[in-house]
């Protein structure tokens, strides 16, 4: 995952250097493998590669189109052939991914960009429009952020130099805040107001000026896929599949999976197993990277990962994380950009990507949410209902109550009350904010708090695509939440958020993923044979929470000294005596959102440790979301960078 920066004055004026040479220093970390800049006319844009393909060491960038037109790529294009293809004697089968997509922007102009399948970034500027676009492949698997001010714009991959660098104040988002505080941030927004982020399937066109957001792509919600028989949807499946695993293990090195015993990253790993036996596979190697807490009675997977591992006839490398609790509330003394970013690494786990030379790793997220992991009725029904196919929906209906042991009449209701509007039918428990939030803070931030859902449209496309895009809503704010990793830099690839695997689970019959009492059954039924029958077979991964709990016990005192007084009370965000309450209903085990609880403890370490506040010397003050003041504008309380900026040394 290669890196940039860039900066263009829009007055043609030159930067001072060491502005350039400070960015650098930041980028650096990231982009390992050298790099090259372009300086023109008040542009100048920053490059630092980092290396995944035997053909991204061929490239030069930024590159310069025989139109004049300057692109900065980040990504990997798996359609190479079929571009190649398209674009005749442009380009030839030795081009690296760059120069194909430069040859693409000079053949369709922006739409282009919809042609690009693959994970990835860029930014192009055009001085003949003077004009600046920056763009995201359909998925978000990249960052890209943007700061726009009166005289000129910046952008990065990474956050940090366009906070360290501004030398200006900035207020902290509170929308972005509440999403951290529940289903992630938006996938526009950045902690800071006034910095963005490129939305996933769009590109930002600025000029004179001002940003202008274009979609250029979306998931079709005509397209179905509908065959005579089961068979028939397990074979696409595997294919598809397969091409997503497949183009994911394009590397000149070594490439590492993570393997937790699941059936995400075990099919991964078996997926792959079977490409490499076949030489379809670029990676000279793929091993495993699994971790474990045997002191952990409801997360025991050790004796799922090592089927994997005796199916390949190779084991692993092992982390027990049960070895790390004392870490829980630990965060690195450098500065970060994020909440989630600062925490500390485990060394393990650095020490396993060094020894195997990994600049990859495969990761199975977004594989239960996608291929039906939650072996709800209520898709399928809603299909039927808004359908009009009264007499298949009676049928359903009565075969899920079965199966469910729940009165038909239930169901009726519950999938009915699914395209009424939330004043009708309340918030569902598991969207509800975290009670020590306060009253204030959760009114201006519903939406943000409760995962920017909407209830189903009955006019619209079927129920299962509109909870499709929703789902990859909320996985698109997940991966846009996802630090950029320094030490070790590393690419992440996602095999279940490939753009056309997903393009055929959206395409396909709902019952064809869940069945009554077969949650994820296309899934299994297209694997046998393939992955171990032991792990295909697994109820649920269960969850982690034992762990946690002793950590917030033998933590008692420093998390007694952080709610004394919290940055996050003060900012009108938690109230800190229901946050305490919360903390011994976590120590006696009764039911409380875990996950809440660690984010809101991340969120307030942040706002401890950060480097940048420390720097400051100023207080903090946070940006309402909506009319009015948060209560830290009312006392008066702010915080920014110095005018001098900050002393990165």
């Amino acid at each position: 995952m290669s890196v940039q920066f860039g900066r263009w004055n829009f007055d043609g004026q030159p930067t001072a250097p060491d502005y350039f040479e400070r960015a650098s220093d930041l980028l650096a970390p990231y982009g390992p493998d050298g790099g090259d800049s372009f300086s023109k006319e008040g542009m100048t844009v920053l490059y630092r590669a980092f290396h995944t393909t035997k053909e991204s060491r061929e490239e030069a960038q930024p590159h310069e189109t025989r139109s004049g037109a300057v692109i900065t790529w980040d990504g990997r294009l798996d359609n190479r052939a079929d571009l190649i293809s398209e674009l005749g004697d442009s380009v030839s089968p030795n081009f690296c991914d760059v120069l194909i997509v430069a040859a693409a922007y000079e053949r369709w102009g922006t739409r282009s960009f919809e042609r690009l399948i693959g994970d990835w970034a860029l930014s192009l500027w055009i001085p003949n429009q003077r004009a600046l676009i920056l763009a995201k492949d359909p998925i978000g698997t990249r960052h890209l952020y943007y700061l726009l001010d009166d005289d000129h714009v910046t952008w990065s991959t990474i956050l940090d130099p366009l906070v360290l660098l501004a030398r200006r104040s900035f207020k902290l988002n509170e929308e972005y805040l509440a999403g951290w505080l529940s289903f992630f941030p938006s996938v526009r927004l950045s902690p800071y107001v006034g910095i963005h982020s490129v939305p996933p399937s769009c590109f930002v066109r600025l000029r004179d000026g001002t940003a202008t957001v274009t979609k250029y792509w979306d998931f079709d919600a005509n397209h179905q896929i509908r065959y005579h028989a089961d068979a028939e949807y397990e074979e696409h499946f595997r294919c598809v599949f397969a091409e997503a695993v497949r183009s994911r293990l394009r590397s000149d090195n070594p490439i590492v999976a993570e393997l937790s015993g699941g059936m995400d990253s075990s099919s991964i790993v078996c997926t792959a197993d079977t490409i490499l036996a076949s030489g379809s596979a670029e990676t000279p190697r793929l091993d495993t990277v699994s971790y474990y807490d045997d002191s952990e009675p409801n997360w025991n997977e050790r004796p799922y990962f090592t089927k994997v591992e005796e199916k390949r006839g190779r084991a692993g490398c092992h982390i027990d994380v049960g070895a790390q609790q004392g870490a829980l509330f630990e965060f690195d003394d450098a500065f970060a950009a994020t909440p989630s970013s600062g925490g500390r690494i485990d060394q393990r786990f650095v020490a396993c990507m060094s020894s195997g030379g990994y600049r990859v790793l495969l990761s199975g997220i977004g594989g239960d949410e996608v291929t039906g992991g939650v072996p709800t009725p209520l898709l399928e029904l809603g299909d039927l209902l808004a359908g009009a196919r009264f007499s298949q929906f009676a049928q359903q209906l009565k075969v899920w109550a079965l199966n469910k042991r729940r009165p038909w009449f239930h169901l009726l209701l519950e999938t009915a009350s699914e395209f009424f509007p939330p004043f009708l039918v309340g918030v569902p428990k598991y969207k509800r904010p975290a009670p020590w939030l306060t009253y204030n803070f959760v009114k201006r931030n519903k939406r943000a708090l409760q995962g920017y859902g909407r209830r189903w449209n009955l006019f619209g496309p079927r129920p299962t695509f509109q909870e499709n895009l929703s789902t990859l809503q909320m996985l698109q704010r997940q991966l846009a939440s996802e630090p950029l990793g320094s030490d070790p830099p590393c690419e992440r690839r996602y095999p279940y958020l490939d753009r056309s695997l997903l393009e055929f689970l959206y395409a396909v019959p709902r019952e064809q993923l869940v069945r009554p009492g077969q949650r994820r059954s296309l899934m299994r039924r297209s694997l046998a044979g393939i992955v171990p029958n032991e792990v295909l077979q697994r109820r649920q991964k269960a969850s982690v929470g034992r762990g946690i709990i002793m950590s917030i016990s033998n933590q008692e005192s420093s998390l007694k000294q952080i709610t004394n007084e919290m940055l996050s009370s003060s900012l009108g965000i938690v109230d800190a005596d229901n946050f305490r309450a919360a903390l011994r209903n976590a120590q006696q085990g009764r039911e409380i959102s875990l996950v809440l609880l660690m984010r809101t403890i991340g969120l307030e370490l942040w706002l401890r440790n950060s480097k940048l506040w420390n720097a400051s010397g100023h207080e903090l003050a946070v940006a309402p979301n909506q009319a009015g003041q948060t209560r830290a504008e009312n006392s008066q309380v702010r915080i920014g960078i110095p005018e001098e900026g900050l002393n990165l040394s």
